[in-house]
């Protein structure tokens, strides 16, 4: 069979068979790509049209996090502290900065919750945080990992880990953070300088899995070009052999 494959038509048989399950192949990757896309897009939708729930039904401080509360719309009200921390080597749009951390006393509890304020490109001139009563809102996230990397510089951090700042905010601590997206009152432009917001993580959104299977479709349809190709070089040795049977 092998000297039959190797016949000029059998291997440009082959060729135009690769050719056409690099296609598939390719159009299965797209196709898993919308899929995704798609998912996503119904997640961020999901998420823009929940309301927010108040810290305190969800979460009580020094608790373990409720995994499928990650990402949950949040609100809070209460004051900043001022004992800010940013921390080292975040990235948003393309560019390496860092997030801006601050206390945050929610009245209903006393406790303290991390809130992340924003992005900035550089850790000098922080904008202060806003003074009296004001409510935050934003995505529910569980607290990092400890940092296990080089040390970042003195007054930095290297991840928003709460058994770190247990220690350096007095009181209870809520055992999460928050990606802060809004605050009322708001405040004026020039008060947060060059802070911008950091979208809450989408967190895992799966798959559609119609596109998904439309996806696998396509796959198959590259392993069935193959399969073709060698059904029709065995068919052709096995006429080449019986021929040669009925001359002897």
């Amino acid at each position: 069979m092998l000297r039959t494959a190797r016949k000029p038509r059998n291997l440009a048989l082959l060729a135009v068979a690769v050719l056409i399950v690099i296609a598939f192949v390719q159009l299965g990757r797209w196709q898993l790509g919308v899929a995704e896309d798609k998912a996503l897009q119904e997640s961020l939708e999901k998420a823009r049209t929940q309301q927010p729930v108040a810290i305190e039904t969800v979460l009580t401080p020094h608790t373990d996090f409720p995994n499928p509360k990650s990402t949950l719309p949040v609100s809070a009200t209460g004051e900043f502290g001022s004992d800010q921390v940013v921390v080292a080597g975040r990235r948003l749009d393309g560019r390496t900065g860092f997030w801006l951390v601050a206390p945050f006393t929610v009245e209903a509890t006393g406790a303290t919750l991390p809130v992340l304020r924003g992005w900035l490109p550089s850790p000098d001139d922080l904008p202060p945080v806003p003074s009296g009563t004001v409510t935050v809102t934003g995505g529910l996230a569980p607290p990092e990992s400890p940092y296990a990397g080089e040390s970042p510089p003195e007054g930095q951090l290297g991840s928003i880990d709460t058994s770190v700042l247990v220690a350096r905010w007095p009181g209870e601590l809520y055992n999460a953070f928050v990606f802060q997206q809004t605050e009322e009152p708001a405040p004026a432009a020039a008060a947060l300088g060059s802070l911008e917001r950091v979208p809450t993580p989408s967190g895992d959104t799966g798959f559609k899995w119609r596109n998904a299977a439309y996806a696998l479709q396509w796959w198959v349809f590259a392993l069935f070009a193959l399969y073709m190709w060698w059904r029709i070089v065995r068919e052709e040795d096995e006429r080449e052999n019986g021929d040669h049977d009925a001359d002897e």
